[in-house]
């Protein structure tokens, strides 16, 4: 962790007070009341002020409906009208691009299996102290990555995307930003996304370090600025800082359960958990850094033993407090993965009172949410802000 040097904390407040705007500009929306949109949303502000608020994000895409991190999944996030896409999950390859994939383990994303020539790169790592076999994207060329075609990631659950297995291939970073560009002209609107730097401390180990490679692209394509329609996130608060110092994007940090430990802090030895970095002292630090945090939805309403909403914590007031925008994940339609009192049935394809859920949790003042069906969180969104 460490200090940051004056001139980078200078430069974190300027994007600090761009996300923050979007907590201060939203108004009643951002305390949970209805009818209030960004006020530069509506006078046609630039950067993450044009936002608005609850934004809906599509997770991986239109992942819901389309095999996750394809274009295909992007571009139907889209066509529903997310206001951002998460265009994606980056890992290196072994020559050193940067491509879209949810883990680099990617046996379970890939058509990889059925590929006779890679049967001998299936080998067992550990990767953030978890044993993880199967093949992974550090062991392969971006030529040889491109072979490979995407298929869906939970089959079980989504049965009707394994239609869609095969007819994808492996996007790299550089081209979603050209994507971004083209999309942006074909629709007359500016697209954002909102890209994650995956097991940076694990990459840079092996000589891959993420955070260079990926700020050496937003300047290639001038998207490296504080108003750039580029929101960048990590699990590692560390690469956060990282990218801090190397561009003047908006930033995020995500945060997974309150006793799980960033795992650069695992490396470090910094002892500080989750349930540390949303107190107020925690939440002030990642403010002199990042504008913005991504805490699952359990950090903002706990679930008691038999997986039913709680009470909601003092987090989304807190992180407000802190000139934090909150961006948590991940609402999704099947039973599975909502909590208790709002699944429908056993079926673990089914769809869950899923509308019930966005309710409460918009209630909270949550500034926007992950989904992996952007058109059910349009419509809940529309519903909480009309009343």
């Amino acid at each position: 962790m460490g200090t940051q040097e004056s001139d980078e904390q200078a430069r974190g407040t300027g994007r600090r007070a761009v996300l923050g705007a979007a907590v201060l500009g939203a108004g009643g929306a951002v305390l949970g009341l209805p009818g209030t949109a960004s006020a530069d949303a509506r006078h046609g502000g630039g950067g993450v002020r044009s936002l608005p608020v609850p934004t809906i994000i599509g997770h991986r895409g239109a992942s819901g409906y389309r095999p996750e991190h394809t274009f295909g999944a992007y571009e139907l996030a889209l066509d529903m009208g997310a206001h951002v896409v998460e265009a994606g999950d980056l890992v290196p390859t072994k020559d050193g691009h940067i491509v879209c994939r949810h883990e680099p383990e990617i046996g379970g994303t890939t058509d990889v299996a059925d590929h006779p020539e890679f049967a001998s790169r299936k080998t067992t790592k550990v990767l953030d102290g978890v044993s993880t076999t199967g093949w992974f994207t550090e062991d392969f060329t971006l030529a040889e990555l491109k072979t490979l075609r995407a298929i869906e990631r939970i089959p079980a659950n989504r049965p009707h995307n394994t239609l869609y297995n095969g007819r994808w291939e492996i996007p790299t970073f550089e081209e979603v930003l050209r994507w971004q560009d083209e999309q942006t002209r074909k629709r007359g609107k500016q697209v954002w996304i909102y890209p994650e730097t995956k097991h940076p401390t694990y990459f840079r180990k092996l000589g891959l370090g993420l955070e260079e490679r990926v700020a050496k692209l937003l300047r290639k394509y001038g998207k490296d600025r504080k108003n750039s329609p580029v929101i960048l996130q990590s699990f590692e608060p560390t690469s956060i800082q990282r990218l801090n110092r190397l561009v003047g994007n908006p930033l995020a940090v995500l945060l997974s359960g309150p006793t799980t430990r960033p795992w650069d802090f695992v490396e470090a030895g910094d002892p500080r958990t989750v349930a540390d970095l949303v107190k107020p002292e925690g939440l002030k630090w990642i403010a002199s850094y990042a504008g913005g945090i991504g805490p699952t939805l359990d950090l903002i309403i706990p679930r008691d033993a038999n997986g039913n909403l709680t009470k909601p914590t003092t987090l989304v007031k807190d992180a407000h407090a802190a000139g934090l925008i909150l961006h948590p994940w991940t609402l999704r339609n099947e039973n599975p993965f909502l909590p208790a009192n709002f699944r429908k049935g056993t079926d673990a394809d089914a769809y869950g009172d899923v509308f019930g859920a966005y309710k409460t949790y918009f209630a909270t003042g949550i500034d926007g949410v992950f989904t992996d069906q952007p058109d059910t969180g349009l419509l809940a969104r529309e519903d909480f802000v009309n009343g």
